[in-house]
């Protein structure tokens, strides 16, 4: 069920998706929802939001690791460019979604600047071994987790990767000429 929200509210927001909603798209029996969210929607909501961003950022701290800063910003684009066109423009960062939300889920707003806060300590870590200063490493982790993030709302409303590829690029090449400065 926390596959088919997450899903969900990447197309339709966590307004915009109902309980019902999830319930066919899981194929589930109608009362294994609140036997597994009791909480109902707020926590379903919730719980969707930081299975997501531990699964997003795990997957982004384990290329960090081996890949290193520029390689994972040029993954996680791609992956986000991917999931644009395959999804006709219809489906954005899901994180994205619950930042973006009203007053409904406020669990899920709180779990999404969680998930944000963490993504941007595990890039300025990254660019930090990589020898910047941890002050100019954590400006330049917000500045690339806003820019993608940016960037994926601008390609669904504009229907359109050109903010991705504009972003990608110079993201890489702001990244390679710091580290390289250090």
């Amino acid at each position: 069920m926390l596959l088919s929200a997450v899903g969900l509210f990447r197309r339709h927001g966590i307004d915009g998706t109902s309980i019902g909603d999830v319930i066919a798209d899981a194929d589930a029996p109608r009362g294994s929802i609140y036997h597994h969210f009791p909480g109902g929607k707020t926590q379903l909501a919730e719980e969707a939001t930081r299975r997501a961003g531990a699964v997003m950022g795990g997957a982004m701290a384990h290329s960090l690791a081996f890949d290193g800063p520029a390689a994972t910003l040029r993954l996680l684009v791609e992956q986000f460019r991917n999931e644009l066109r395959n999804s006709d423009f219809e489906s954005g960062c899901p994180i994205g979604a619950a930042a973006l939300e009203g007053g409904g889920t406020p669990a899920a707003r709180l779990a999404a600047g969680e998930s944000f806060t963490a993504w941007e300590a595990d890039i300025a870590a990254s660019l930090w071994r990589a020898g910047l200063p941890m002050d100019r490493a954590e400006a330049m982790a917000t500045t690339a987790v806003a820019a993608v993030e940016g960037a994926i709302m601008l390609g669904r409303a504009q229907r359109s990767t050109r903010a991705l590829d504009r972003v990608e690029t110079q993201l890489i090449e702001l990244v390679e000429a710091l580290t390289a400065e250090s």
